[in-house]
């Protein structure tokens, strides 16, 4: 198969990473929040709350395909941070100081804010765009 033919799969290859990667984000969110998958809650902590938020609201918005250019930029800068202050310190490679899944999830999110939700999302249901087929939503 040529580029060409894989196209026409390219929405919604796009549509089922945003899903996948937005739902394991709003995993670590829960556990933050709920002590569910694992841990314990990190409620009590301001910055276990404020993190356990914007994962588990943030990756669910990506994930839905709502609000996601914002979702998507607060959640890449809250793994930004995540990394600076917890991984960095233990030196400058990410696979050294376990800091990749922070920096997978914050260039993720990156992309995710700038390209958008693509055409399979909510929000371009509610916005009267066009299907994948092309055909114009009512």
């Amino acid at each position: 198969m040529t580029g060409k033919h894989l196209d026409r799969y390219g929405d919604y290859l796009f549509a089922a990473v945003r899903i996948v990667i937005g739902f394991l984000f709003a995993c670590h969110g829960a556990q933050k929040l709920f002590g569910v998958l694992g841990s314990k809650p990190e409620i009590h902590d301001p910055e276990g709350l404020v993190a356990g938020l914007i994962e588990f609201f943030g990756g669910s918005l990506v994930a839905v395909g709502l609000g996601t250019r914002a979702a998507a930029f607060l959640a890449s800068g809250e793994m930004a941070v995540a990394y600076f202050k917890a991984h960095a310190p233990r030196g400058f490679w990410p696979i050294l100081n376990g800091g990749e899944r922070a920096v997978f999830y914050c260039f993720f999110f990156l992309y995710v804010a700038v390209r958008g939700p693509g055409r399979i999302a909510l929000e371009s249901l509610f916005a009267g765009k066009r299907t994948p087929n092309g055909a114009e939503l009512p």
